[in-house]
C-alpha cells in the first residue's frame, strides 16, 4: 500500500483482501465505526494500517492516535509487531521499545495501551483511536476517558472485537446498528463471519466446526452475540448450515410454490416477497419505501414469473396489496400474525407457528440464500413461553427497539409457512389466478 508522505512516496508492506477493503472504505468515510469480527480475519492489520495511514496524512499540528487493547501484554503481543513492520520503510520514523510509541517523520505518533491502566490517557487529546477486543474493556474506559479525548479534534474511533455473550460490546453493536440507520454519515456497523469473508478456507473451517464446541463455534466464527443465549430460537449454526445447501429444480419440483409477502410497516422498514419450493427458498426482492400499489404491482410481476400454488400476505399493514391483487384478479391469503394457529395447544399465536414451522424446516434440510440481511434477521428473534407453555415471540415493535431493526426479510419466509398448501396440476394458462387447495 503506497503512502504519500511531505518528501516521497513510500510504500507500505500491506495489501489488504476482502473484507479489508470494504472495511477501510468505511473507516475512511465515518467517525464511528463497530466491526464484528471472526478470529484471524486480519483485523489487527487492518485497524493499526489505518491508524498509521491517518497519522501520515493528518495536517492538524501533533497529531496524536492510540490502539487500546484490554491488557497492556495483550496489545505488545498482538500488535507492536505489525506497527513496526508496516512502519519500517518509512524514512525517519522512531520506535520506542519502553513505551511501545511510533513516531512518525511528520511528527505524529501512535501509542499502544492496555485498558488495564486507563488513568495514563487522562487529560489528552486523540486524532484517532482504536478500541480492540471491545468486549473485554469496561465501558468507562470508552465513556470516561476515550470520549473526552476525542472531542477537541473531532476524532474517530474504531471498536473492534469477537463477540463474547451478550455484554456492552453487544449493546454497542445494537446501538451503532440503530445509529446508522438514523446517522449513516456518522456511525457505521460491520459483521463478518467465517462463512462469509472466505479468509477460512471451507474445508478447515469445517474441521474447525468438527472439534469446537458449538456454542464456541457459533461465538468465535459465526460472530452470534446470541451463541450463549438460551432464548434465541433459530441459531446462526442452523442458518449457516441451510445457506450452504442448494437444490435443483428437479429435487423439489413436486412441492407446491408458495410466496410470502411482508409489506412495510414504517419508513425504515423494507418491504419483502420471498418465494419458496419444498426445501428451497430463493433470494426475496426486497423493496425499500415503496408504497402499496407499487409493490402490488411488483408482486403481481413475481406471481406472473413464479406461478405460485399459494400467496399470503400479511395483513397487519398489507390490506391495500392484498385489496389491490384481488382487483388484479389474483388469489392471495391474508394472514394475520396474531390470529389463533392451527396448532393451538403448542404456539401463542400465528406468527409464533408460522416461525416454528420455519425452525423445522431448516432442521429437516431446508436451503436459503447466502444474504447476510436475512441471517441477521433469522437469529435475532427470541422466544419464550406464555402462562399455558404455549411458545411466544418477541413482538416486531420489542425487537426493533432491542436492535434497531425490523425482521422482514425472515417475516416474509416464515409467511410462506402460514398454511399448509398442497400442490395442483395445472393447465398451461393457470396459477395463483384461481383458488388453490389449502389443506
Amino acid at each position: 500500500m503506497k503512502k504519500k508522505t511531505a518528501s516521497a512516496c513510500v510504500t507500505i508492506p500491506y495489501k489488504p483482501r476482502y473484507p479489508q477493503t470494504l472495511i477501510h472504505q468505511a473507516l475512511e468515510t465515518h467517525r464511528f465505526c463497530v466491526l464484528v469480527t471472526h478470529r484471524q480475519m486480519g483485523k489487527t492489520v487492518c485497524a493499526v494500517n489505518h491508524l498509521l495511514k491517518s497519522a501520515l496524512l493528518c495536517s492538524r499540528p501533533a497529531p496524536r492516535y492510540f490502539y487500546i487493547a484490554p491488557f497492556l501484554k495483550q496489545t505488545k503481543l498482538i500488535a507492536w509487531d505489525y506497527v513496526k513492520c508496516f512502519s519500517a520503510p518509512l524514512p525517519g520514523v522512531k520506535l520506542s521499545e519502553t513505551e511501545l510509541c511510533v513516531q512518525l517523520p511528520s511528527g505524529a505518533k501512535i501509542w499502544l495501551l492496555g485498558a488495564d491502566n486507563p488513568d495514563a490517557l487522562r487529560g489528552t487529546y486523540a486524532d484517532g483511536v482504536v478500541l480492540d477486543e471491545y468486549a473485554q474493556i469496561k465501558p468507562d474506559v470508552f465513556d470516561e476517558i476515550v470520549r473526552p479525548m476525542l472531542l477537541s479534534r473531532g476524532g474517530w474511533v474504531l471498536f473492534t472485537g469477537t463477540p463474547k455473550g451478550q455484554n456492552q460490546f453487544y449493546e454497542l453493536y445494537n446501538y451503532a446498528r440503530k445509529a446508522a440507520q438514523q446517522d449513516g454519515e456518522s456511525w457505521w456497523c460491520g459483521v463478518f463471519p467465517a462463512d462469509e469473508t472466505g479468509v477460512i478456507s471451507p474445508q478447515e473451517l469445517e474441521e474447525i466446526r468438527r472439534r469446537t464446541p458449538e456454542h464456541l463455534f457459533r461465538q468465535e466464527y459465526l460472530c452470534d452475540f446470541t451463541a450463549d443465549a438460551e432464548d434465541v430460537l433459530i441459531s446462526s449454526s442452523l442458518v449457516s448450515q441451510a445457506c450452504a445447501r442448494q437444490y435443483g429444480g428437479a429435487e423439489v419440483a413436486h412441492a407446491p410454490k408458495i410466496v410470502g409477502v411482508d409489506p412495510a410497516r414504517f419508513g425504515a422498514d423494507r418491504s419483502v416477497i420471498f418465494k419458496r419450493q419444498g426445501l428451497q427458498a430463493f433470494a426475496p426482492v426486497v423493496l425499500h419505501k415503496t408504497d402499496h400499489m407499487t409493490l402490488a404491482a411488483r408482486a403481481a410481476q413475481e406471481i406472473e414469473a413464479f406461478r405460485p400454488d399459494a400467496v399470503f400476505i400479511d395483513a397487519g399493514c398489507g390490506g391495500g396489496v392484498i385489496d389491490r391483487l384481488r382487483q388484479l384478479g389474483f388469489c392471495v391469503t391474508e394472514i394475520h400474525f396474531g390470529s389463533t394457529p392451527l396448532k393451538a395447544g403448542q404456539y401463542a399465536n400465528k406468527r409464533a407457528e408460522m416461525w416454528g414451522e420455519m425452525q423445522q424446516w431448516l432442521q429437516a434440510g431446508g436451503a436459503l440464500p447466502a444474504l447476510a440481511e436475512l441471517k441477521a434477521d433469522l437469529c435475532g428473534v427470541r422466544y419464550g413461553f406464555d402462562a399455558a407453555g404455549r411458545l411466544k415471540l418477541e413482538s416486531k415493535d420489542e425487537l426493533k427497539a432491542r436492535s434497531g431493526r425490523s425482521p422482514d426479510l425472515a417475516d416474509a419466509l416464515a409467511l410462506t409457512f402460514a398454511l399448509p398448501v398442497r400442490k395442483i396440476g395445472r393447465g398451461s394458462g393457470e396459477f395463483a389466478r384461481t383458488e388453490y387447495e389449502v389443506l
